[in-house]
């Protein structure tokens, strides 16, 4: 069912949103000072890409180095692609299959503006929610 899910996921939105990450990712690894940021990007896009079966969940080794940089990508790129996800979730849920697709954007709002200090696993892996 997962791969049902994500295969229309795939089409409807994940592609255009994977995008959305990757472009934000380039353009961070630009600066040597933000390739962090760029890479945390490049991790958003394969969950982005495929995010049925996956779950995120907080790293309890992060600290005020991740809340730092979290401020900073809010101002930068998090706005941006929370507002990617409120869009297309929005244009999702006006026909009735896209209502669950609709949501998952609107549960992938929250990693889209503060990705540092977060994992992303599987969902059936054991103590993924811890």
């Amino acid at each position: 069912m997962k791969t049902i899910l994500n295969v229309i996921w795939l089409v409807l939105s994940g592609f255009w949103l994977a995008l959305g990450y990757v472009l934000a990712g380039i353009i961070c690894c630009v600066l040597i000072i933000t390739i962090p940021f760029g890479i945390a990007s490049f991790r958003i896009a394969g969950y982005a890409l495929w995010p049925f079966g996956r779950t995120t969940v907080e790293r309890r080794d992060a600290g005020a180095g991740s809340m730092i940089g979290n401020v900073i990508w809010i101002i930068f790129a998090g706005w941006w692609l929370a507002l990617g996800h409120i869009v297309t979730g929005l244009v999702l849920c006006v026909t009735i299959i896209g209502i669950p697709f609709g949501i998952a954007n609107f549960k992938m709002i929250p990693i889209s503006l503060m990705p540092l200090g977060r994992d992303i696993v599987p969902t059936d892996e054991p103590f993924a929610t811890r």
